[in-house]
């Protein structure tokens, strides 16, 4: 058992000096700030062939690499990903000591902050050159199991200690890459005992201070497919009022070597897409799959989950932009092909004969995670693959950071998150955070002081604020974020926008921009519940104030002084207790806190500090407001009404939050969340 204080000691020798390096694993958490040759400010032994040179002060939650003099850029978007993977690893083993490697994945945000960042910058057309330019300051390759996906994970973990790049069989060949480690054969397709081994023999090699966790692979569209329609649900149905069995007919795509069948969302902006419970599909007559789903029955016939979870009912759902696709094998010479689907809400069905979807290495953060030698790992956060990752959370201290995300959709999330939360860590969603090693290097001033407000006097009025989410997610900090900050309606209405205090350590530039390019009604504020998404309720007792200090700390030198909090316990939302309340309101410098989930109806004062229940609509501008209007029928105008709506940052704009706040009377007044809680504050003492 490994625990928070007391790591394993391997013997020198017990596992092979290929394997460790021949150094033997140090048994401390103690963490060493003063550097000392041939190690980093960790302690970690140096493998790779040239020392890591992080700053990593003791008080600071993530390192700070060195400042950047020129970037070498190359465009990844056209490679494979296994391709894009070996440049990320090699990206990683590069930038720790001195940052030169800078990547677009995604051809939008990559290029507009590189722009932002200011740094010199040399192009490279063909990426790949890249590894031939640096391949003097990497050892080899650690060679993965195409057969074992989660190889990927270990070849990275190892990646980071032995300063190498991660690499296929084929890479390696075409390449010419001499191989430090290789994996194959080396371990059954099996996660647990995968991440268990990589537990007990790479993690005390690795850093302590913190933990990350990324898929090893993921599954990409394959150009050129083209779907047929087969059936829309064409109303907006979020009641299940639509819930039969639906007769599909599937002879179309006949004649192929497969049948791929998607269910996905008709209605992508309010999350409420296809529910299915039950497929039978019948080649002429003759059933050759029949499955109710989340079933071992469905395994052989799901082709790709995607972003799909299943419901507590056991039946499989999908919203927003995700999917779930089942392929089926008709008998050759069928001639009618008839699916039977009980599903239910806001469905559209397509069908093709090509195969959709294809699987590669997953490439983003590795960079990161090697350059910071972090242990990778990635198991479902329940059942074995739960106790397993709670061990691991359990052997850091207080307030280490888990950077990544979890598998599993929402309910991964809310277990997650859930785990994290029990042992006393927070998370940073990180997993598509591109460019880290990069971003956390190029100092940008940040200013401490929290913007300037002018409260007006209070009066009998609806005070409305309105909270763009997401914000403790770096990676969306880093994408959609900068999309809807840089939307032209944004400044016209006052808004709060969620972001993660933490962006000081690993994106301070991120941060500034969106810190110095703030118009006077726009307000940064903590995403939840913090610096770093976690559930306050689930904290055991005696390390929480840990966590609002390390809050505190960040808010005050970022200029934040309000709080979103999420705090799941058990089934749902909780109301932030007086112990967490009071921790707040002593350790950090909130003014007041939403509280995301709890439909718009609380207000309290646990520990002094006012908490106001998020209102929160997942649809369109009509209905937010319609249900706004209902939310508030019952005032009636005496006194003063606060409330805090959350608005959908994946599925709004500033554009939307604009035409909702056009359509609002002269009983509502719109206020960024600072005035908002200075106005309670004064409400609340008169």
């Amino acid at each position: 058992m490994v625990t928070r204080r007391t790591f394993l000691t391997i013997p020198s020798g017990l596992f092979g000096a290929s394997l460790l390096g021949g150094t033997q694993a140090a048994a401390s958490t103690t963490h060493t700030h003063a550097m000392a040759a041939g190690s980093t400010s960790t302690g970690v032994p140096v493998s790779g062939p040239r020392p890591p040179r992080l700053t990593w002060p003791a008080r600071q939650v993530l390192p700070t690499f060195r400042r950047p003099k020129r970037l070498d850029v190359a465009d990844i978007r056209p490679l494979h990903g296994a391709d894009q993977a070996l440049l990320a690893t090699l990206q990683g083993v590069v930038n720790r000591t001195q940052p030169r490697l800078y990547f677009t994945f995604d051809g939008w945000s990559d290029a507009a902050w590189l722009t932002t960042l200011g740094v010199p910058t040399t192009r490279h057309e063909d990426a790949m050159s890249l590894l031939e330019r640096y391949r003097g300051e990497i050892s080899g390759a650690v060679v993965y199991d195409p057969d074992v996906p989660d190889t990927i994970n270990v070849a990275t973990t190892l990646a980071g200690l032995k300063g190498a790049v991660i690499a296929s069989p084929d890479q390696v060949e075409t390449y010419g890459l001499t191989v430090v480690e290789d994996l194959r054969g080396r371990f059954d397709d099996d996660p647990i005992a995968i991440y268990r081994w990589q537990l007990e023999h790479l993690y005390p090699r690795c850093t302590h201070r913190l933990l990350t966790g990324v898929p090893p692979t993921r599954t990409v569209g394959v150009p050129g497919v083209e779907w047929r329609e087969v059936a829309r649900e064409t109303r907006e149905i979020r009641d299940s009022s639509n819930r039969d069995v639906y007769e599909l007919d599937l002879s179309p795509e006949l004649g192929g070597e497969a049948v791929y069948v998607r269910f996905h969302d008709a209605f992508t902006n309010d999350g409420w897409g296809p529910s299915v419970a039950r497929m039978t599909v019948l080649a002429d007559g003759t059933p050759i799959a029949d499955f109710a789903t989340n079933s071992p029955e469905e395994e052989p016939f799901l082709f790709d989950a995607d972003g799909s979870a299943i419901a507590p009912e056991g039946h499989r759902f999908c919203d927003g932009g995700a999917y779930f696709i089942y392929r089926f094998t008709p008998p050759a010479g069928t001639t009618t092909l008839t699916a039977r689907v009980e599903m239910w809400n806001q469905f559209l069905v397509t069908a093709t004969t090509t195969a959709p979807t294809r699987v590669e290495p997953f490439p983003h953060f590795r960079d990161y995670i090697v350059a910071t030698r972090a242990m990778v790992f990635w198991l479902p956060p329940n059942g074995p693959g739960g106790e397993l990752m709670t061990e691991i959370f359990g052997t850091v201290e207080p307030t280490t950071p888990y950077l990544g995300w979890f598998s599993g959709a929402v309910a991964g999330e809310h277990s997650g998150v859930g785990l994290a939360s029990a042992q006393g860590l927070e998370v940073l969603a990180a997993d598509f955070y591109n460019n880290g090693t990069v971003h956390s290097g190029v100092a940008a001033p940040i200013r401490s002081a929290p913007p300037r407000r002018t409260v007006p006097p209070l009066r009998a009025k609806v005070y409305v604020t309105f909270t763009v989410g997401e914000g403790d997610n770096i990676q969306y900090c880093q994408h959609r974020m900068r999309e809807l900050w840089d939307n032209d309606d944004r400044g016209t209405v006052p808004t709060n926008w969620t972001i993660n205090p933490l962006l000081r350590d690993i994106g301070p530039a991120i941060y500034s921009y969106y810190q110095r390019t703030a118009t006077e009604n726009d307000l940064l504020i903590a995403g939840p519940s913090g610096a770093g998404y976690t559930y306050p309720g689930l904290w055991p007792a005696d390390e929480f104030d840990l966590y609002t200090r390390m809050t505190g700390r960040y808010m005050r030198s970022t200029g934040i002084n309000v709080i979103s909090c999420f705090n799941i316990v058990g089934s749902g939302p909780a109301p932030v207790s007086e112990r967490v309340g009071a921790s707040y309101k002593k350790n950090t410098p909130a003014l007041g806190m939403t509280l995301g989930w709890e439909r718009g109806n609380q207000f309290s004062m646990p520990g002094g500090l006012p908490v106001v229940g998020d209102f929160a609509r997942f649809a369109g501008v009509d209905d937010y407001y319609e249900n706004l209007l209902a939310h508030v029928a019952d005032w009636d105008g005496s006194a003063p009404r606060f409330v805090a709506c959350a608005i959908q940052a994946w599925q709004w704009t500033p554009t939307q939050i604009v035409q909702l706040a056009e359509r609002l009377d002269d009983r509502f007044e719109l206020v960024r969340g600072d005035v908002f809680f200075a106005l309670i504050h004064e409400s609340v003492a008169n």
